[in-house]
């Protein structure tokens, strides 16, 4: 089978407390992840990176990366990328 998914790196900004970055993380998770069934593994303090994919077996579109990059941006993170959609198992 084939999963199509896509990477995605952000900055916050020099100075960000912990505190809030777990807060953008959750807002992150709870607003356009989730209810986009989408999952999203990543780690980072002030840099993050991450993987983007569906919650089931399928494969994530162009909208859905929009979607993230847009919602990031939107949301005050700076050097937001994401990568072209490629199979996360073999890629």
């Amino acid at each position: 089978f084939q999963e199509i998914g896509f990477t995605v790196n952000w900055n916050f900004a020099e100075g960000a407390t912990a505190e809030s970055i777990d807060s953008f993380l959750n807002t992150f998770i709870n607003e356009v992840v989730t209810p986009n069934g989408l999952g999203f593994g990543g780690s980072g303090y002030l840099d993050w990176e991450g993987i983007i994919c569906l919650q089931k077996v399928g494969s994530c579109t162009e909208e859905h990366r929009k979607l993230i990059a847009d919602w990031l941006t939107n949301n005050g993170m700076a050097n937001v990328e994401t990568s072209e959609l490629y199979d996360i198992w073999w890629e």
